[in-house]
């Protein structure tokens, strides 16, 4: 009797080893890959920075540039957006490995409705990118150029500039992500689509709170935002209608 209730902690405790063994080996694999994209596309960098500044060097007034007011910034900032960017280009591989990491523990009927949604947050966030990019920052950057009082000249800092576009990055990003949360919301039980229908009117109000408070202090960028916000959400209540028939045809 003593020696099976020796044994039994460490029968327990094993699987949870190995799980812990499992994850570090996951995250080690996503830094190797960041890492792979990082060092090739840092020989670039400064080309890197000088497209994801254009938009707004686009709308300088003429003989007037980007400065750099911190000593480092002229390494650091490019430095930094290419980490970024790395980053960016790997979260298919990244969400590869959290997939293969958690998939041994889903059902059959988890694992089908997971792989599409895994796929489509990873166009929705790169779709978010792009209509940040090419829609949402000549508006802003044109408007905010102009609205520049008489005398005064629009040098911006390169870092602060980054920072700004990063920030507008993520937030674009995360909000294309609406009908992910919408279909999940909707197929875990947590919500209804009837549910989500009434609180349509409280949910436009949301959007246009979170663009106000993720974007700049102009009613262009807000609108940019929150329209494409609520626009997401119909999709999403769509969606998840159509998943939702066949589940119920099904039971």
């Amino acid at each position: 009797m003593t020696s099976q209730s020796n044994q039994n902690p460490v029968d327990e405790g094993q699987p949870l080893v190995e799980h812990l063994i499992e994850l570090r080996t996951r995250l080690l694999h996503s830094i190797v890959a960041v890492l792979i994209i990082f060092l090739p596309l840092f020989y670039f960098a400064n080309e890197l920075y000088a497209y994801i500044s254009m938009p707004l060097r686009a709308y300088l007034p003429e003989g007037t540039s980007m400065i750099a007011t911190e000593v480092a910034s002229p390494f650091l900032t490019p430095f930094k957006l290419t980490l970024v960017l790395s980053i960016f280009i790997a979260i298919p591989y990244i969400l590869h490995q959290l997939w293969s990491f958690i998939a041994p523990g889903l059902y059959t009927n988890e694992k089908k409705l997971a792989v599409p949604l895994l796929v489509s947050s990873v166009i929705l966030f790169y779709a978010g990118i792009c209509f940040a990019f090419f829609v949402v920052f000549p508006l802003i950057f044109g408007f905010f150029t102009s609205a520049a009082p008489e005398g005064v000249t629009v040098m911006t800092d390169i870092n602060r500039y980054l920072d700004f576009v990063l920030k507008l990055f993520f937030a674009f990003g995360i909000a294309f992500e609406i009908p992910i949360a919408t279909v999940l919301l909707v197929s875990t039980g947590a919500s209804t689509v009837k549910s989500l229908r009434s609180k349509r009117p409280y949910v436009i109000v949301g959007c246009f709170v979170v663009g106000m408070l993720l974007t700049p202090p102009d009613v262009i960028s807000q609108l940019l935002l929150a329209v494409p916000m609520w626009i997401l959400f119909e999709l999403g209540i769509l969606f998840s209608t159509l998943i939702k028939k066949p589940m119920s045809i099904e039971s």
